[in-house]
């Protein structure tokens, strides 16, 4: 199956309520999904990894790095594939046409921790060395607390990925969550938002966010694309990308992981080397929105 059919493929029921939301199912060898485990200072991080059955493997292939929310922190590695993009990994059948990693953030921990922060990097270079993943196509995305991670992860390693969808997420930390004294990567009495567009450069973003949000005001994903598009170094247009789901509250990743385009997206980017023209998507999808309110 190549990339156009995948898409189509998902295309079918798009924007379903619920597709993407939390659809237990055990991961397994034979939906794509392959346990791993790396020793910690914390003790061992078990995590899975999705790989293609049924794409062509001649190229390195694609990595998403997907970054949980703050219901599936723990030790188990199956809780970060039951919500978000993994059901609908799942759902493809061995089809979706990208590597996928699921780090687990441990049980009270943040993905905006260099500790966190640590974790996942070690995951992705384990996929990438066990399943052939193309380092110059590795794109992160979360929803929630990953929202957070994916902007964070991004700032930390600037340069490192090819494109970023962050949903629902921020930058500040949010209530209840302490970063200790040297470990933020921002002066949080300055500009936060316009700190984090120098770190993420020329690095493509598409945010996405719930209209009514009650959790994440979406106000946060608004401020957060207008300090990146005014930056001078991210003028070009298509760079920074912003939807804002109608009549959704904060499982915003459930329309975002049923959206074809945003693969189709990912695709269009390598490291380095962005597409602006690529932003055609994100303005086609306004239209289709706009049409329907």
């Amino acid at each position: 199956m190549n990339r156009r059919h995948f898409l189509t493929l998902l295309g079918l029921a798009p924007l379903v309520p619920g597709c993407a939301g939390s659809g237990r199912f055990l991961p397994g060898e034979a939906h794509g999904f392959v346990a791993r485990s790396v020793q910690t200072p914390d003790g061992p991080h078990r995590f899975y990894v999705y790989r293609p059955r049924h794409v062509a493997h001649a190229d390195k292939l694609p990595v998403i790095l997907y970054l949980h929310g703050g219901g599936e922190r723990g030790d188990d590695g199956i809780l970060p594939t039951q919500v978000g993009l993994g059901p609908v990994v799942q759902s493809a059948l061995g089809y979706f046409p990208f590597l996928a990693v699921f780090p687990q953030c441990k049980s009270g921990g943040f993905w905006g921790s260099p500790q966190m922060a640590e974790r996942a990097m070690q995951a992705l270079a384990v996929a990438i060395h066990d399943f052939g993943g193309d380092p110059e196509r590795v794109y992160v995305t979360g929803n929630s607390m990953g929202g957070y991670g994916t902007y964070l992860l991004a700032a930390r390693h600037p340069g490192q990925f090819a494109a970023l969808a962050p949903i629902c997420g921020g930058v500040k930390p949010p209530p209840l969550v302490r970063i200790p004294q040297g470990e933020s990567l921002f002066d949080l009495r300055g500009d936060v938002y316009a700190q984090l567009a120098k770190r993420l450069g020329k690095t493509p973003v598409w945010i996405f966010h719930g209209a009514s949000d009650p959790l994440v005001p979406k106000k946060i994903s608004v401020e957060i694309a207008d300090a990146l598009r005014a930056d001078g170094d991210r003028i070009e247009p298509g760079l920074t990308q912003l939807t804002i789901w109608p009549g959704v509250g904060h499982a915003a990743e459930e329309p975002t992981y049923n959206l074809p385009q945003l693969f189709d997206w990912f695709l269009r980017h390598k490291r380095g080397q962005p597409d602006p023209s690529a932003g055609y998507l994100a303005a086609q999808l306004e239209v289709e929105l706009s049409r329907r309110s």
